[in-house]
């Protein structure tokens, strides 16, 4: 199961569809299962998560809480991930993407920090930003990481587009 909660009452998010169908691709793509939360929250609830969490006191557009634990219904229960709509928005309109498309890959790509993907080394981050690439493709979304002409595009491992 894929629970969405809302604590962002911004516009430019997309529905709860969307999110859910996102979360899904990226297990189906890894051949894993169990319950993720996505929550939507602003800039204030991300930046002290990332200050209490990562020692990194500014917002960020995602992060993940991996839990792999069993739950109470017998079911594997990830984590979460927190996704910032103001930053969201904001890194669409910069980077020329639609809100959809960028959401969609926020959502795959703090799933797949769940099930243990990372982006740390050079080798995982490429194994990684691939993997978001294939999963990105069956929802019918362009490369994220390929540049958008005319458009400032910052590459994922100068982690500086994505923060987690």
């Amino acid at each position: 199961m894929i629970e969405i909660q809302h604590a962002s009452r911004l516009a430019g998010v997309p529905g709860d569809a969307v999110l859910v169908r996102a979360a899904e691709a990226a297990l189906a793509r890894a051949k894993a299962a169990g319950d993720v939360t996505v929550r939507l929250v602003d800039r204030d609830e991300i930046q002290a998560l990332n200050a209490r969490f990562r020692d990194k006191d500014r917002p960020t557009n995602v992060l993940s809480f991996a839990q792999d634990v069993v739950g109470e219904r017998g079911v594997r229960l990830l984590g979460d991930v927190i996704v910032c709509a103001g930053v969201v928005n904001d890194e669409a309109r910069e980077q020329g993407k639609s809100p959809v498309a960028h959401y969609s890959h926020m959502v795959v790509h703090g799933t797949l920090h769940l099930l243990g993907y990372d982006h740390v080394q050079d080798d995982d981050a490429q194994a990684m930003e691939q993997l978001e690439r294939d999963v990105l493709a069956t929802l019918g979304f362009d490369d994220p990481y390929a540049p958008v002409t005319g458009v400032h595009h910052t590459a994922h491992r100068d982690r500086t587009a994505l923060d987690v």
